[in-house]
């Protein structure tokens, strides 16, 4: 099912901080000549939670140890909604990963402090935001063609249940950006305690999405759109933005369309967005929908 949100206007302060890292070969362009070092990143990610009177947590998760930021909020055997972040500083260039994955922007950890009301917690990638001894496992394949690997969703999912029982949820509802949207689709496909899977700019099918892009194949990473079957239960939306040209519109509907004609999930397609502007800023509306 594709929906287009209500027409709404770009705004010209969203792209004053602008990363495009979660395509290969595309790099902080614009006001900052410089990339902040990781420990700068992470200091910036640290204000926003504290600033909010979140709590950060650092979660031992199979091969890796995840950071992840609590909301105060506590209502046990209510749902937690939980944030799963993009794909972050994953290429210096076309042929050259980064050394360190941490986003420059921490887009879903800004969708997460704008939620109003329940309880909510962010959920970082592996090898974002962890220092030192934390950083066990930090191959570049996890944030290159193994991004969605089994091990990554698998560790994703035990810091799942640790952030579950540290609020006393039953159910979670999973939000994820960009490549955050792979993983909460794949971590959806193999539980049974997901209420709502929702996506924002979600790489949804990155076979086509490399194939869009004319970059090598994630080789050794999951595909969401083939565990299609697994989410045939789950209610879901995806949000994609019109002028997004890191996730083009056809990734979420090649997606979608693999779904038997009436139970394809709803592709919400918001006009004058982009890959970051302005998910943040109308979070609240875009959510309630």
């Amino acid at each position: 099912m594709i929906r287009r949100a209500p027409g709404s206007r770009m705004h010209t302060g969203c792209m004053n901080f602008l990363l495009r890292a979660a395509l290969p070969g595309i790099l902080l362009i614009g006001a900052c000549s410089t990339v902040p070092a990781p420990a700068e990143r992470s200091l910036h990610a640290d204000a926003l939670a504290a600033a909010a009177g979140w709590d950060a947590v650092r979660i031992p998760a199979g091969n890796f140890t995840l950071a992840a930021y609590l909301s105060p909020a506590r209502t046990p055997g209510a749902a937690l909604t939980i944030y799963i972040e993009g794909d972050g500083l994953a290429w210096l260039n076309r042929s050259t990963p980064s050394s360190d994955p941490t986003p420059i922007r921490a887009t879903a950890l800004e969708l997460a402090l704008r939620q109003h009301g329940g309880a909510v917690a962010y959920l970082a990638r592996p090898c974002q935001f962890v220092t030192g001894s934390e950083r066990h496992g930090c191959a570049p394949r996890y944030w290159t063609d193994a991004r969605f690997a089994a091990e990554v969703i698998d560790a994703s999912s035990i810091a799942i249940d640790t952030l579950k029982m540290k609020v006393g949820a039953q159910h979670v509802i999973l939000v994820g950006y960009s490549g955050g949207g792979a993983v909460a689709a794949l971590v959806a496909s193999q539980r049974h305690d997901v209420d709502r899977l929702v996506t924002v700019a979600g790489n949804l099918d990155h076979a086509l999405w490399t194939q869009l892009h004319a970059v090598a194949p994630l080789a050794r990473s999951l595909n969401p759109a083939d565990r299609w079957q697994q989410l045939l239960a789950i209610p879901q939306i995806h949000f994609v933005g019109a002028q997004d040209h890191i996730m083009d519109q056809r990734v979420a509907l090649s997606f979608s369309t693999r779904f038997p004609k009436e139970q394809q999930p709803t592709v919400l397609i918001v006009p004058d967005f982009d890959h970051q502007c302005c998910w943040a800023r109308d979070w609240p509306q875009l959510f309630r929908q």
